[in-house]
């Protein structure tokens, strides 16, 4: 269980992030530099060879719009994500990831599904209920921040347009409230204050009534000793 002096920042709040925007770009540069197309690689649903886009899909964009609009919410989701809850940083990205995948290749259109936008759902999904769910005051915060920021981005889970994997959205966004709710007594939980007995609290007997004897008795084994 983690408490405030946990949120510090630490490398992983960058690096990971960092890290994982430049191999989406590098593998977006290798298409462009080589020809290639990895397409293929993405999640095609209810295939067997449609698998592998579980794990790979997340590295695949179809451009540089594409690529560049996930970006920026990646990171942004991604450090928030390893600053708040390092210690369930990597489960939910990794476990989270695969599920939401899985449950796309279940349900989804015949189509290569590709993109990081699953896991952005995913993440943004958690870390705004997980920061309600808590009542934690600083996550709180950063759920209102996340809603402001990336709010818009709920509309897309839903069938608007043919060309966009709202399956891949929905998957995530479930997961990371599936996640959200599983997780809610892991890393940064609630304060529960205990208060100190003072004298006052002494005039009350464990009953709330008022009881001054009780005061009166300890004054005197005190002068006695």
């Amino acid at each position: 269980m983690q408490t405030d002096t946990s949120l510090t920042y630490h490398k992983n709040v960058l690096v990971i992030p960092v890290v994982t925007i430049c191999i989406i770009w590098f593998i977006y540069w290798l298409e462009i530099r080589f020809g290639y197309n990895f397409n293929k690689y993405g999640i095609f649903p209810r295939s067997f060879k449609g698998l592998r886009g579980v794990f790979l899909s997340p590295f695949i964009h179809s451009d540089v719009s594409h690529l560049f609009n996930n970006s920026v919410p990646l990171f942004a989701l991604m450090a928030s994500l390893f600053y708040f809850y390092k210690e369930l940083a990597f489960k939910i990205l990794l476990i989270g990831t695969t599920l939401s995948g899985f449950l796309c290749w279940s349900f989804a259109r015949d189509s290569y599904h590709i993109g990081a936008s699953g896991v952005i759902y995913l993440l943004f999904s958690f870390i705004f209920f997980s920061g309600i769910i808590r009542k934690h005051f600083r996550l709180i915060a950063m759920s209102l921040v996340v809603i402001f920021l990336y709010g818009s981005m709920i509309w897309f889970i839903l069938p608007t347009e043919d060309r966009i994997s709202w399956e891949g959205h929905l998957s995530g966004f479930l997961i990371g409230l599936l996640f959200a709710i599983l997780l809610r007594k892991k890393g940064i939980v609630k304060e529960q204050y205990q208060f100190s007995e003072t004298e006052f609290d002494l005039l009350f007997d464990e009953n709330g009534n008022f009881s001054p004897s009780k005061v009166e008795e300890e004054t005197q084994e005190k002068d006695k000793n």
